[in-house]
């Protein structure tokens, strides 16, 4: 048994398959992988990996299960060895090994249209990780864990999609916390042990679903986690600096005619290692932007919440201010962060009252039902011309 020291949550302990498949190449890449993309050059402490992330994310599977499983009256086994506990500890431990180098930052330039979910999927299928789940799975298999991942679980495995995908999920459980920890802000702690409390399993009756809810005295818990997640997303995942970072770098790949390949064993050579050496070697302006801090600067910025009509707006003023500096080469570069701070109400997490009646989480919170959507633009220029496009997008804008 593998056991790791975690700041976040002590001590964490793998068995013997979680240990086999720790030490495989798909998961061995993920300590080369950072967290938070280029985020660590604004937060020089975030230099933590997707590897410590998914430990995390694997103990706590474990822990919501136990949780659940303690309020569920035999409908989940409770054996700290059984097949549904193993299956969720496991499916956590991979769900993000098909994740491109910068993580988030560059989703969206896959080969073949796939996406790092996609991606997970295709190293699923590997024969190194099938041969870990015969020698070691005893009975689990990768499509098991696909199956979890994708939401496509039957036979009262539905939940355990729950424990990992949905809005009360391990995955934000534990993000929330490390990230905060590593970038020395306070924005993202909540009341972990008092929603490990107070998670409960029910059945949706308008689906028939398993799913997790929570009981009304945790309800504090729950809007502490929201708010963590909507400061972390203004405060540091939507930060200017690192948001233009992220723009350079996506010009850098996309001047480059750079994608992340399709096929899992090329795909497991590309790492932050391997983009931050090509770039440091890189005469292009977004390269050099980034490695020597000569990034575009902040010109304009949008409120936080803009409404739909005030977006379509914006965009449409954009045309016409490239149109403008368009004699200053790449001049300009254009951030839209939106975000729903929370999607509790479309992904019907349910409130348990006291007499076990459910109620949408909106009905059973004010606070929730209140909270907006995160919605702003920015426009980045180089430093001699910032004046200029501000003054150009103030005279065509007011909110």
């Amino acid at each position: 048994m593998l056991s790791f020291r975690d700041p976040i949550h002590g001590f964490i302990r793998a068995d013997k398959l979680e240990s086999e498949l720790i030490n495989s190449r798909p998961m061995q890449r993920l300590r080369f992988v950072h967290q938070l993309g280029l985020t660590y050059m604004i937060f020089p402490g975030a230099e933590h990996s997707r590897f410590s992330h998914v430990l995390g994310t694997m103990h706590l599977a474990g822990r919501v299960y136990d949780a659940l499983a303690q309020k569920s009256g035999g409908r989940l086994d409770p054996d700290p060895r059984s097949r549904t506990r193993r299956l969720v500890r496991v499916a956590a431990l991979l769900h993000d090994v098909g994740h491109a180098p910068m993580s988030h930052v560059a989703e969206d330039l896959f080969e073949d249209g796939i996406d790092h979910e996609g991606m997970t999927r295709l190293l699923l299928t590997m024969p190194e990780l099938e041969e870990i789940f015969d020698e070691h799975g005893e009975g689990l298999k990768p499509i098991d864990v696909v199956r979890v991942l994708q939401k496509e679980a039957t036979d009262g495995d539905e939940i355990l999609s729950d424990i990992i995908t949905g809005e009360l999920d391990v995955d934000k459980m534990d993000y929330l916390l490390r990230d905060s920890l590593y970038c020395g802000v306070r924005y993202g702690n909540y009341d972990l042990e008092r929603l490990l409390d107070t998670v409960v399993p029910i059945v949706d009756p308008e689906t028939g679903r398993a799913r997790i809810g929570v009981e009304r005295g945790g309800i504090h818990a729950l809007e502490a986690l929201v708010m963590a997640r909507y400061y972390m997303f203004t405060q540091v995942y939507f930060n200017a600096t690192g948001k233009v970072m992220e723009l350079h770098f996506n010009e850098w790949l996309r001047n480059e005619g750079r994608q992340w390949p399709s096929d899992p064993e090329a795909f497991l050579k590309h790492d932050d290692v391997t983009v931050t050496a090509e770039m440091r070697g890189s005469d292009n302006i977004h390269a050099r932007a980034i490695i020597d801090r000569r990034r575009f600067k902040t010109a304009f910025e949008t409120g936080e919440h803009l409404s739909l009509e005030e977006q379509d707006r914006f965009r449409k003023l954009l045309p016409e201010i490239h149109a403008l500096f368009a004699d200053h080469g790449e001049a300009l570069l254009v951030d839209h962060s939106a975000k729903n701070p929370h999607r509790l109400g479309d992904s019907r997490v349910l409130v348990q009252g006291y007499e076990g009646e459910l109620l949408p989480v909106a009905e059973a919170s004010d606070f929730v039902n209140h909270m907006s959507r995160i919605a702003c633009f920015r426009v980045y220029a180089p430093a001699e011309i910032r004046n200029e496009v501000r003054a150009a997008i103030r005279e065509r804008w007011t909110e």
